[in-house]
């Protein structure tokens, strides 16, 4: 019988039996959080695992763990540079890549920024989507030769990708206020959209792409919030919960938090994640805007192939490449 897993599933219980040897798997942002203790429990079970980071030097400090846990157990781990917040980086760590023409079972797109005051890539885009969106849409398509016929592409997004839609019209909010929880959830609901498109693209191989939503978790990516924000978003929640007779929020350590990203790239069945949005180690179901944030699932609009087309052809447009 399966496993039942979970909400305060670890890494090391989605992997437990599992072996690795001779997997190699792909994660940006190794340099802190997430995408250390990914790396970690995937090395820890004999993998072969890449990592990027924007700060190579903060990386190596982060990922001593993931070395020693490489080194016990027959994987191996190193660290490329890449800033998904500047395209040129961008390109220059695919370009690398491809002509060194190692392949992956596994690309997990997990780095990001959250809430970021506003502000702009070094190609002009708004932070949060230039970053988290378009930074990773041209990295993993420029590197999508390298994935083996069979593997897969994990994108984390959020619950946060029931802030907002993409709005497309206005993508650098020259239209309208900028509120750095809107222009979050508007990237995460791209990453949704992006799985989407690439499911639909690479599936005739095999390759299948989710999104997943690592669950709340105390990390460096809240460091963009003051105190004040952070404990008012906190009472919030805990009001939205109370009154929809929800329990109280409690954080997930980052085991817990990584954990449905490692299930979702080697445990789960591909066919059942691929195109679709998951949550503490299942398949998240579909919800309305009248439920709670907090209490799970996932919009309709982040799943809708129509929209993925179209933030496809705009994300081309705006990078200036087709794929």
């Amino acid at each position: 019988m399966a496993k039942e897993f979970g909400a305060k599933t670890t890494t090391d219980e989605v992997l437990e039996g599992v072996n690795l040897k001779g997997k190699r798997i792909l994660v940006t942002g190794v340099s802190a959080g997430l995408g250390v203790e990914t790396a970690r429990a995937l090395a820890a079970h004999g993998a072969d695992v890449v990592g990027t980071a924007r700060d190579l030097k903060k990386a190596e400090g982060a990922t001593a763990e993931v070395r020693k846990a490489a080194a016990e157990n027959g994987g191996s781990f190193a660290v490329v540079e890449m800033d998904l917040a500047n395209l040129a980086s961008v390109r220059k760590c695919a370009d690398a890549l491809n002509a060194k023409g190692d392949t992956f079972d596994v690309v997990i797109a997990n780095a990001g920024v959250m809430a970021t005051p506003k502000g702009f890539t070094s190609d002009g885009f708004e932070t949060q989507f230039g970053t988290n969106h378009l930074g990773h849409f041209v990295f993993v398509n420029r590197i999508a030769g390298l994935i083996k016929d069979g593997g897969r592409l994990v994108n984390l997004s959020s619950a946060g990708h029931r802030f907002s839609d993409v709005n497309l019209d206005d993508i650098n909010f020259e239209k309208s206020e900028y509120v750095p929880f809107l222009a979050y959830g508007r990237s995460k609901t791209a990453n949704i959209q992006f799985a989407v498109g690439f499911d639909a693209r690479h599936k005739a191989r095999g390759v299948r792409a989710t999104a997943v939503h690592p669950g709340g978790i105390q990390t460096e990516l809240g460091r963009h919030m003051s105190q004040a924000d952070f404990d008012g978003f906190l009472e919030n929640m805990r009001k939205q919960r109370e009154a929809a007779g929800l329990p109280p929020f409690e954080f997930k350590t980052i085991p817990q938090g990584s954990a449905t990203s490692v299930w979702a790239a080697v445990v789960a069945d591909a066919d059942a994640v691929g195109a679709h949005y998951c949550e503490d180690c299942h398949v998240a179901k579909l919800v309305s805007p009248s439920e709670d944030l907090m209490s799970g699932g996932v919009y309709s609009y982040a799943l809708d192939a129509a929209k993925a087309e179209a933030l496809w052809k705009k994300s081309e447009e705006l990078v200036g490449e087709t794929f």
